[in-house]
């Protein structure tokens, strides 16, 4: 089968691999969907130096390794110890894309990539789902509701299911007003799941596209964070005062500063944008305003569940966040336009 490696310095392949079989306590899934994620970005354009990795946490593969991190498929084929309760043929899945050692107390809890002994991240540590068939753990396998597509799937399983999981670390509520900075697949998710639940949604993204798809979604503002003073603008939104709950879904610096200069007293700033760093003048930033500042990091296994089971009875349609689809043998045009930033979410068909 053919698989999308990263090379690095903004270059990729697509390789020969074996056909997958699995382990006594594996499946292989037939990949439908392999959603491109913001996160990809990083080791798609990490400078590769000699005798370096493009790839994060603990490896399981000594070559190249087929990336993607958004798997949503079919069950293919099964290992001889995994069970019926656990995995069917033909089964629709998605998968929580990582391992851990399974014994710890944070993989106990499904909350496998926070794992003691290191976690696998499959697309980086393990093989991905920017193939046809990929191999996984049958503990890692999340159903997938009838009514939902394997786009839907795929998007939960990375992007819409970590604006998700921060939603709910926010306690976000109906009668609030949450700002979202960066409606890339994450924010826009994350515009898409807070109006589903009520909430009053400033949207923030330097792209006009993004802004109106943010629209779109369910934003109810969409602002232009270099147009006027920003802080300022949402402040003049809410009563002078802020905004109840902030989401930052960026990796920039500044939007990171005005997530939390925007946020209300009392009110709490949650980070979800991979790299970067951020300076805050603590005390006038934080300790006088008493704001909560919280980090997330992608959900649990229950927790991508939960994610679909919104989704799904809510008719929330998360397949309108996709504006471009591909099979694998364009790879290279794919992530030359995902490198821009501009567009909303990509995904690719592998069979």
């Amino acid at each position: 089968m053919k698989g999308i490696v990263f090379l690095g310095d903004r270059k990729l392949e697509l390789m020969d691999f074996p056909d997958p079989t699995p382990g006594p306590r594996d499946v292989v899934l037939e990949i439908k969907a392999s959603g491109i994620c913001g996160t990809d970005l990083g080791p798609y354009r990490r400078e590769l130096k000699p005798g370096s990795r493009v790839s994060s946490g603990v490896s399981r593969i000594d070559g190249p390794v087929i990336a993607g991190h958004e798997p949503c498929g079919i069950v293919a084929a099964v290992g001889s110890a995994v069970s019926e309760h656990e995995a069917k043929i033909g089964q629709r899945v998605m998968d929580h894309h990582y391992d851990g050692c399974g014994t710890c107390r944070h993989c106990k809890s499904g909350w496998s990539q926070m794992c003691l002994d290191g976690a696998v991240v499959y697309g980086s540590g393990g093989h991905g789902a920017h193939a046809r068939y990929m191999t996984v753990p049958a503990h890692t396998l999340v159903p997938l509701p009838d009514d939902l597509s394997f786009e839907a799937g795929a998007a939960i399983s990375c992007g819409t299911g970590t604006a998700y999981g921060a939603l709910k670390r926010l306690a976000l509520e109906g009668d609030e007003t949450i700002v979202i900075f960066g409606q890339g697949p994450v924010g826009l998710s994350g515009t898409q799941l807070a109006a589903a639940m009520g909430a009053r949604v400033i949207a923030v993204d330097i792209s006009s596209d993004r802004r109106q798809m943010a629209l779109e979604k369910g934003a109810d503002i969409a602002i232009d964070p270099l147009a006027d003073d920003l802080v300022q603008t949402i402040k003049d939104l809410t009563h002078g005062e802020g905004a109840d709950k902030a989401l930052d879904a960026t990796s920039s610096a500044d939007a990171r500063r005005n997530a939390v200069r925007s946020t209300r007293a009392w009110g709490t700033a949650c980070l979800v944008g991979i790299g970067g760093e951020v300076t805050l003048e603590v005390l006038p930033d934080l300790i006088h305003r008493q704001i909560t500042l919280v980090g997330h990091w992608t959900f649990s296994k229950v927790g991508q569940a939960d994610c679909a089971r919104f989704v799904s009875d809510r008719k929330i349609d998360v397949d309108s966040l996709f504006t471009h689809k591909w099979g694998l043998e364009q790879a290279e045009e794919a992530y030359e336009l995902f490198d821009q930033q501009k567009t909303g979410k990509g995904v690719f068909l592998p069979s």
